[in-house]
């Protein structure tokens, strides 16, 4: 149900389904306080909202479903971490040089299984979003999500990692930190680690700030979350030098998690509510807890030399190509003709 600030965070083709919510609610409360019964005008209501939910988040183009990922209602790391997960443990620091807000580690329960829980953490409030740079991590953050997942397999518990960056730090002192070794180390140890890793694209993931926690035995992507080498609005920069051209590049990058599926770049799609996972968070997380639950257990059962070989497998294989054998050119099919 809509009320005044859900109406005012709406996306505008989301705009038609909240006025309808609005209108919806506000008979509803009439009712109620009249004690008169009102079904017979907000039936209809009801019917015209499922069909419009239905046609426009059927009709999205890839650039509405990179603002449904960036949508300031939608659940982020921090919630799934109190919804999905239980008996929850955070862990800090990199041992190095500090704790670094924008990943959240923290050993937890999922579906009854013990796991370590490593997140991108972007904050909700404006303090928050400061303080965790917007969900873009440093070294440090890389660094302590590596050291906690070395821990994770030293106890022999499987890691769970969800994804949600527009990309890593780029500042001057993220660089002078080491920002790219310690991604690029992240993704060599990751792919040794001995025990399962599922990671989940819950938002956005953006380029090497999401590669840093996403190798994985099983990647995984929220319907309307997107996983790309850059942002539409930086692609768009490179390409044509006009950002505004995001639409374009959205469609060109292919990053919407259909494309993905299609593409072999991801393993599974997790369908969200209608309209969308801000919608029905509660729905989202059971279903985000149910199917992890079930790849934790079904990767716990697979021995680890098999493990690491399907991971290895995994990798490899995405971008495979065929050689094919070069066309006659026009100069040679003219020279075999004479």
């Amino acid at each position: 149900m809509a009320d005044s600030d859900e109406l005012k965070d709406s996306l505008d083709f989301e705009r038609p389904i909240a006025e309808l919510e609005q209108k919806i609610q506000d008979l509803e409360k009439i009712a109620v306080s009249q004690q008169i019964d009102h079904d017979s005008e907000i039936a209809p209501l009801r019917m015209l909202r499922d069909k419009l939910l239905k046609k426009i988040f059927s009709e999205l183009t890839p650039w509405e479903r990179v603002r449904l990922a960036r949508h300031p209602r939608r659940p982020l790391t921090s919630d799934y971490l109190e919804t999905v997960f239980e008996n929850v443990v955070e862990l800090h620091g990199d041992r190095v040089f500090g704790n670094d807000a924008a990943i959240v580690t923290a050993f937890a329960e999922l579906d009854g299984e013990r796991v370590l829980m490593v997140g991108h953490r972007k904050g909700r409030t404006t303090e928050e979003r400061v303080a965790c740079y917007w969900g873009c991590a440093h070294p440090e953050g890389y660094r302590k999500a590596l050291s906690k997942m070395q821990l994770a397999e030293k106890f022999g518990l499987p890691i769970v990692t969800f994804i949600d960056t527009p990309g890593a730090y780029p500042g001057i002192g993220a660089e002078e930190r080491g920002q790219a070794s310690a991604i690029a180390r992240n993704i060599m140890e990751m792919s040794t680690l001995k025990v399962p890793v599922v990671s989940l694209v819950i938002g956005e993931g953006g380029s090497g700030g999401a590669l840093g926690i996403g190798v994985a035995d099983r990647l995984l992507i929220l319907e309307n979350a997107y996983y790309s080498v850059i942002s539409p609005e930086g692609c768009a920069a490179i390409l044509w030098k006009d950002g505004e051209l995001k639409t374009r590049a959205a469609e060109a990058l292919r990053l919407t998690s259909a494309d993905l599926l299609r593409l072999g770049i991801v393993d599974e799609v997790i369908e969200e509510p209608p309209g969308g996972a801000h919608r029905d968070p509660e729905k989202m997380a059971d279903s985000i807890r149910t199917r992890l639950g079930d790849l934790v257990r079904e990767l716990r059962a697979v021995p680890v030399d098999q493990l690491l070989e399907q991971r290895y497998r995994k990798y490899r294989s995405i971008g495979d190509f065929q050689w094919a054998e070069p066309s006659a050119t026009p100069t040679q099919e003219s020279a075999e003709a004479e």
